[in-house]
Parts: structure tokens; sequence; C-alpha cells
């Protein structure tokens, strides 16, 4: 028993060490000056074209402009798919969204395949065909394409 014991403890602990390149911390809430600085960091970008598979300002799509967005703001990195993030942080009703929340939407038919970052004021912020551009929440596309939304 004792053995048992310390092997479930050692598993444990494990799973509490900081994490290497490339992970995330999911449950670690971004700060509010974090935030701030998520969104402000998204606008520059505002206008960068649609890239399938892009990950840097010559070229977007939806996952890869938020990881962009929240390592060069944060330094944190985050899942690569707009699927792997919806795995990851807390749900958040719609009605307790806050800036820098992500929000995904089923555009594919098939779940999860946009992420978009929440700026406040039911304003949103991604990488769509027309490129980086803001656009609100409860446009008629994207109110009825809404998934959910995480806080990371």
């Amino acid at each position: 028993m004792k053995k048992l014991i310390i092997a479930i403890t050692v598993l444990l602990s494990s799973a509490l060490l900081p994490l290497g390149p490339g992970q995330s911390d999911a449950s670690a809430a971004f700060s509010s000056k974090s935030v701030n600085t998520i969104v402000n960091t998204g606008k520059k970008y505002i206008g960068t074209p649609y890239k399938w598979g892009g990950t840097t300002p010559k070229g977007f799509d939806c996952s890869g402009f938020v990881n962009y967005t929240i390592k060069k703001a944060t330094g944190k990195t985050v899942p690569r798919t707009s699927t792997a993030l919806y795995k990851k942080g807390t749900k958040i009703s719609k009605s307790k969204l806050k800036k820098g929340d992500l929000l995904f939407f089923n555009t594919s038919g098939r779940g999860v395949s946009h992420v978009a970052i929440y700026m406040g004021n039911n304003k949103m912020i991604h990488a769509v065909s027309k490129g980086v551009k803001v656009d609100n929440l409860s446009n008629s596309y994207w109110n009825k394409r809404y998934v959910g939304a995480k806080r990371y």
C-alpha cells in the first residue's frame, strides 16, 4: 500500500511540474494587463492576409493568428489548432466574456473549426479569408456558429 501511495504521489507531482517548450498551462489565467496586451498586439496585425496553415505576419490562419498573438504578447505558448485550443482552458459562458477570452465556432459542420480573440464590447479579432479583422460577435454568421468560449 505504501508503494502505491508513493507511486500516485510521484505521478501527481510530475503533473504539476513546469511545462516544457511548446506546451501550455491552460489553467493559469492571463492577467488583466496581459489580456490588454493580447488584444493590442492582435490589432497590430489587422489587414494581414489569410494563409491556410499560416503562423506568421506574412499570413495567418485563425489558430496561427491566436497562437502567434498570445506568444508575442505574453511569451506563453498555447495549442496550435482551434480544436486543441478548445480542449484546454476554462469554459466561460457568453454572458461572462472578458477581453482575451478565446471564442470558438463551428464553420465546417464538424465541430470546432475556428477561433477568435474576444476584444470586449461584443467584438472579436480573428483571421478569416479576408485577412485579420475585427467582427461583431452578434453578426448573424458568427452568432449561429458560436460553440463556446475558453479563458486561458
